[in-house]
């Protein structure tokens, strides 16, 4: 016996099927009957790229001198998170299923305390030399350090935010250099 509605859902065609086929030169991961599917990269050039992302997480002051001073039950907040970064921009591709499995050659991860706000900033740069961006990578990694913060003190502030996680800069590749300018995105 057949669910319920399952011959109209065979028949009915995939709701995004139109306007894929209206983008799909802008949205590459498309194809022409609103399919996902990896782009094919192997025709592009190998170039340096580089791509900065950013985030920040807030929580009680009382919180961020666990963290400063060192004394956070669980160790080492910040070089935790570095690790729990440097993998996860490693791990991109068996997270985001469309992303291309890239051999970075470098990660690195900055933490910016703002006492005054309660706030702990991450800067995730990642590069390789290669034929796609690393974008993704830099977004995951930052997004994964912050999570692991948020994991490491939750035991004493279950309202810690995680916010602004954005993407700063990337260079390299066709589309050339874009950085985060005063709110928006530009294109040098």
């Amino acid at each position: 016996m057949r669910a319920p509605g399952y011959d109209t859902f065979r028949i009915r065609q995939f709701p995004g099927a139109r306007l894929a086929r209206k983008t799909s030169r802008r949205l590459t991961h498309f194809d022409l009957r609103g399919r996902a599917h990896m782009v094919d990269v192997g025709a592009k050039d190998e170039t340096e790229r580089v791509a900065v992302a950013s985030g920040r997480i807030r929580m009680k002051p009382a919180t961020l001198r666990r963290v400063t001073g060192g004394t956070a039950k669980k160790g080492d907040v910040l070089g935790v998170a570095r690790i729990a970064a440097i993998q996860a921009a490693k791990r991109t591709p068996t997270l985001i299923p469309l992303a291309h499995p890239i051999a970075i050659t470098r990660v690195t991860i900055d933490f910016d305390v703002d006492a005054a706000r309660g706030a702990i900033g991450i800067a995730a740069t990642v590069a390789c030399t290669g034929r796609t961006g690393v974008e993704m990578e830099a977004l995951t990694a930052a997004a994964v350090g912050l999570l692991t913060i948020y994991d490491m003190l939750k035991a004493v502030d279950r309202g810690m935010s995680i916010g602004d996680l954005r993407l700063e800069e990337k260079r390299g590749g066709a589309s050339g250099h874009w950085r985060r300018a005063a709110g928006r995105g530009v294109r040098k």
